[in-house]
């Protein structure tokens, strides 16, 4: 009941009109950065980043919420109609939906995409609201020795997920915990690796490095692709775009399997979208009345993946805002976001700053309505703007990221920082290393050293604390178990190959 006030509450500031002003401009945002291959939400948010200096953090987090629910929408658009999915998680999309409107049913497929994404957006969105105080009643239970064993869970976890390589995020991962060391240090009072630049004392500006890494880095990278809009035909929309009563019966159980795998998944420490959607689409593959369609255009290929991506990226909120903890690259830039207004996620945000989670996670059901009512009628735009060249979308990006990051500070200094970001983004890109890792890295590192002191003073000195107080052992276990499991599991595939 408790929990149902404060979401009242969040409604109460949600609808008002320069909040959901703020929302539907983050949905719109987000379906058009969703619709244009190559330019995904992290990319997105990275580059709004700037604006957290002059806009209140409520509005700021809720354009945020629109605009990666609404680049979650878009993202059939392509997968569907051109068959180039703009994000790893609409990749499954894909295999359905582009075989449905080559057979003259793109309207179909679209539809039953977008309704989907509402059903399973508002289930995720049902589940985050009751089961996040849940965790955090859970989490307000932890010292200086959990804090410290959760964050290390936080930051093994992103790199084991994030990348094709654990070493490779690893790498990522360390790099970006020794420019966390980069300032004052908070005990001693000492400056730490400076070079003897005052504009380094306070550290190295986390919203400067997330633009640079990744939204320079990741325009530099395309642009060293020459990727162009060759990449396929971009299939024309013919006949009705509404779903006929065989296509409700089929999609609409697909629809909620899918939000049921997406939102359990997408809140696991190691989640992400992208298992919920193969699982959804093989559980129908092996449900469905017709499996014969499959490959060839089956509905139920679409509305259940489609669903699974929505459902995890609520899921993927959870453990963001209750432990603090980023499961994917999204998250990781919210995460720098939150820095940039010295809020601190973990089980204190829901105490400390209960307005704007409750504001947050109201957004997310106006937001749900708002990407229905601007999915379907916009379509026809969303199409055209798959025209665009993509050289002046990297151009663009380059000129709107200096532009952000020199208009909020007025530093020279920023700007060329800014561009060794952006350089190093651009070479993390092309060898194949994880960025998110390298800006959690960097966020976590002051608040782990101070945790990890903390419990060192109180157990005078004892490093066995983390490990021999139940809680602290055990995520210490899980992250022990993430690093250990991939190679295990590596070792087993082998071993069953050599036995074949």
């Amino acid at each position: 009941m408790e929990a149902f006030d404060a979401l009242m509450g969040g409604f109460a500031i949600a609808l008002q009109p320069t909040t959901l002003m703020w929302g539907f401009i983050g949905c719109f945002v987000g379906t058009l950065v969703g619709v244009l291959p190559g330019i995904g939400p992290a990319l997105t948010i990275a580059l709004l980043l700037p604006l957290t200096y002059h806009v209140p953090a409520t509005s700021m987090f809720v354009m945020f919420a629109g605009i990666y629910y609404g680049a979650a929408y878009g993202g059939s658009t392509t997968s569907i109609l051109l068959n180039t999915p703009g994000e790893s998680a609409a990749v499954v999309t894909a295999l359905e939906g582009n075989k449905m409107a080559r057979s003259g049913r793109a309207g179909q497929a679209l539809a039953t995409a977008a309704i989907g994404s509402f059903v399973a957006g508002t289930i995720g969105t049902l589940a985050l609201t009751f089961f996040a105080p849940l965790v955090v009643d859970a989490a307000l239970a932890f010292g200086p020795a959990e804090y410290f064993s959760l964050m290390v869970l936080s930051l093994v976890a992103v790199s084991a997920v994030l990348g094709n390589s654990m070493l490779r995020g690893l790498v990522a991962l360390s790099l970006g915990l020794l420019l966390g060391m980069i300032g004052v240090d908070l005990q001693t009072g000492q400056p730490r690796f400076t070079f003897g630049r005052p504009e380094l004392l306070d550290g190295i500006e986390v919203t400067v490095a997330a633009v640079g890494l990744f939204a320079v880095g990741e325009a530099l990278y395309l642009a060293w692709q020459g990727r162009e809009s060759k990449g396929g035909e971009v299939m024309r929309l013919s006949g009705s775009l509404w779903m006929s009563k065989k296509d409700w019966g089929r999609s609409w159980k697909a629809w909620f399997r899918g939000a049921f795998f997406g939102f359990p998944i997408g809140a696991m420490p190691a989640g992400g979208a992208e298992l919920p959607t193969l699982l959804s689409y093989y559980t129908e593959k092996k449900l469905s009345k017709h499996p014969e369609e499959f490959g060839h255009g089956a509905i139920e290929g679409v509305a259940g993946p489609e669903a699974a991506n929505n459902a995890a990226a609520a899921g993927v909120l959870m453990p963001l805002l209750t432990l603090g903890i980023p499961t994917s690259a999204t998250a990781a830039i919210m995460l720098s976001a939150f820095e940039g207004y010295g809020i601190q996620t973990g089980p204190q945000l829901f105490s400390q700053q209960g307005g704007l989670v409750w504001t947050l996670i109201a957004s997310l059901y106006i937001g749900n309505v708002i990407l229905l009512v601007l999915n379907l009628p916009l379509v026809s735009l969303w199409v055209k703007l798959l025209k665009i060249p993509p050289p002046w979308l990297y151009a663009g990006i380059i000129v709107i990221s200096t532009a952000g990051v020199y208009g909020a500070g007025n530093s020279v200094f920023n700007v060329g920082m800014l561009f060794v970001f952006g350089l190093l983004g651009y070479l993390m890109r092309r060898f194949d290393f994880p960025a998110a890792p390298l800006i959690v890295g960097l966020i976590l590192a002051p608040m782990a050293e101070q945790s990890m002191r903390q419990a060192l003073t109180i157990s005078q000195g004892e490093w066995s604390t983390f490990f021999t107080r139940p809680l602290s052992g055990s995520l210490m276990a899980v992250s022990l178990l993430l690093l250990v499991a991939p190679t295990l599991w590596r070792q087993v595939r082998i071993r069953k190959t050599d036995l074949q």
